[in-house]
């Protein structure tokens, strides 16, 4: 028997009941050849995302949880290796349940951000036109992490910071 989700109900659920009913569509009816070609999407994704850590121009948040969506409905023990992953898992978890990213990862990730694209502006690409598209993607990129909800709590005792 199939779970039936309301998209619109589960879109204004509270984050712990929407973990709950998207876990509960994991693998509804889909056949072996979807499930096998979710695995492989799914594991590219993890490969363009881990290259997008390093390369400032290739995104990684959207390839990551795009291999969760596909893990989720296709192989539990790859979904629960990735959200379990010592390098993905927590920033995939906290993304996924709305906590919003700590401070301290958004500064690291705007001055990396910035330094590999001021690099990469500054030494490897002299014409005008590619400078302007990393100005661009930098911007955008910054203004999207800016945006996420900045998670105050402290990493040690989960306890919120006046801040």
């Amino acid at each position: 028997m199939a779970l039936v989700v309301d998209r619109n109900a589960l879109s204004a659920a509270a984050p712990e009941a929407r973990a709950l009913l998207t876990h509960g569509t994991r693998f509804g009816s889909t056949g072996r050849l979807r499930r096998g070609l979710l695995v492989i999407v799914g594991t590219l994704c993890i490969g363009l995302g881990a290259v997008g850590v390093v390369v400032p121009i290739l995104p990684t948040t959207p390839f990551l949880l795009l291999a969760a969506a596909c893990f989720l409905r296709s192989s539990e023990r790859l979904n629960g290796w990735l959200l379990g992953n010592r390098v993905f898992g927590e920033y995939l978890r906290r993304y996924r349940d709305g906590e919003g990213l700590p401070l301290a990862t958004k500064i690291t990730v705007i001055a990396l951000l910035w330094l590999t694209l001021g690099s990469s502006i500054l030494i490897m690409f002299s014409a005008w036109w590619l400078r302007a598209l990393l100005l661009a993607v930098g911007v955008g990129v910054t203004i999207h992490i800016t945006r996420i909800k900045t998670d105050r709590r402290d990493g040690l005792t989960g306890e919120r910071s006046p801040l």
